[in-house]
């Protein structure tokens, strides 16, 4: 990749190749340097102080929402604010009751195991897992056919902290057995400007106010995107600049960056356009407009989708997605004639010729 290209995983929220250990460098330690999130965070204080009191674990812990909000870093901070040990794996590596057992056998008395992505582990090592966040112990099967035993395991008491991107994929059984459950939700650009100014003082980043509201604003909600995009304006800043992050700095970078004023990246402006040029503003279906912008159906549904709903450029619709009246507005162009707009966008019940 050549010097500041364009790069389409900029306004991802999913953690990239090689960001882990600045994102370790920037997480907050405890729950009063955590910033946004309120309500969980208030009732996470109380959840933890009372369990502080009594002298026992405190009960189990589901956080869920969007990936990049700080579900990784609050278990971080529950660990932290109970002075225990965390053991951190996720679903996917939970293929077998056994890679489950294996875990829970080493936990310490206290010990804080969290499961990232808990949605995805598989079956039995979730069955499992029922017995342990209960009673903690499990049933350990020696042996195959009639000439199996299960041996009756304990484990210490400890604290399940699961994150998930999707809580409708829990089963019920898994989702009832936590006592407390918070769900993340996206930031404000005043909550978002907060943890600009948070990180570039630790980067120890020249910045000034009007700087990290650009990059606030820029960056659809979500912390993640907000500290990666402060890395990228730094680099330009160095670069083509004095080093000082301010406005006009911001928005020149973030213009090399393909980052728009509403945090539209290319692919997201690609599929407005395709939407809205190729497709008369739809309804269209999914696959046709991926097949469009040259993006597999899975990218378009999961990347650039949520964040197009939430800004109100387009609308899901049973019959396919349809473009909004501010999606027009936004790529400068007029409505056709003869396609009505009802409340913003085309009506629903418009035939779609391109599912």
């Amino acid at each position: 990749m050549t010097e500041f290209e364009p790069d389409d995983e900029a306004l991802s929220a999913l953690p990239q190749t090689g960001e882990r250990e600045v994102e370790t460098t920037l997480r907050p330690r405890r729950l009063t340097e955590f910033v946004g999130q309120p309500r969980v965070r208030e009732q996470l204080e109380l959840v933890l102080e009372s369990a502080r009191r009594r002298g026992v674990p405190p009960d189990h812990v589901l956080l869920s929402g969007p990936p990049g909000l700080g579900k990784t870093s609050l278990a971080m901070i529950i660990a932290a604010e109970l002075d225990a040990a965390i053991r951190i794996t996720s679903g996917p590596a939970l293929e077998r009751a056994g890679d489950l057992a294996a875990m829970l056998s080493n936990l310490v008395e206290g010990d804080v195991l969290f499961i990232d992505e808990i949605h995805r582990i598989a079956r039995p090592a979730e069955e499992m897992l029922y017995l342990a966040m209960e009673d903690f112990r499990v049933d350990v099967v020696v042996g195959k056919g009639p000439g199996a035993t299960s041996i009756p395991l304990e484990i210490a008491p400890f604290t399940l902290v699961g994150a998930t991107t999707r809580s409708g994929s829990l089963t019920g059984p898994l989702r009832d057995r936590f006592g407390f459950t918070g769900h993340m939700e996206f930031y404000s650009a005043q909550e978002l400007e907060l943890v600009v100014r948070r990180a570039a003082t630790i980067l120890d980043i020249r910045f000034d106010d009007s700087g990290a509201a650009e990059i606030a604003d820029r960056s659809r909600g979500t912390p993640r995107i907000a500290n990666r995009l402060l890395r990228r304006v730094r680099d330009y800043a160095e670069v083509r600049a004095d080093g000082l992050v301010n406005q006009e700095i911001a928005r020149a970078a973030l213009e090399v960056y393909d980052v728009d004023e509403l945090g539209l990246d290319r692919l997201d402006r690609a599929v407005l356009s395709a939407l809205v040029r190729s497709f008369g503003g739809g309804p269209v279906g999914v696959s046709t407009l991926a097949v469009a912008v040259g993006e597999e159906s899975t990218t378009v549904e999961e990347v650039c989708e949520p964040y197009l709903v939430r800004a109100g450029m387009l609308a899901r619709t049973p019959r396919g997605r349809v473009a909004t009246a501010a999606a027009w507005a936004h790529l400068g162009v007029e409505p056709p004639p003869g396609l009505p707009l009802q409340g913003g966008r085309f009506a629903e019940d418009s035939p779609s010729l391109f599912d």
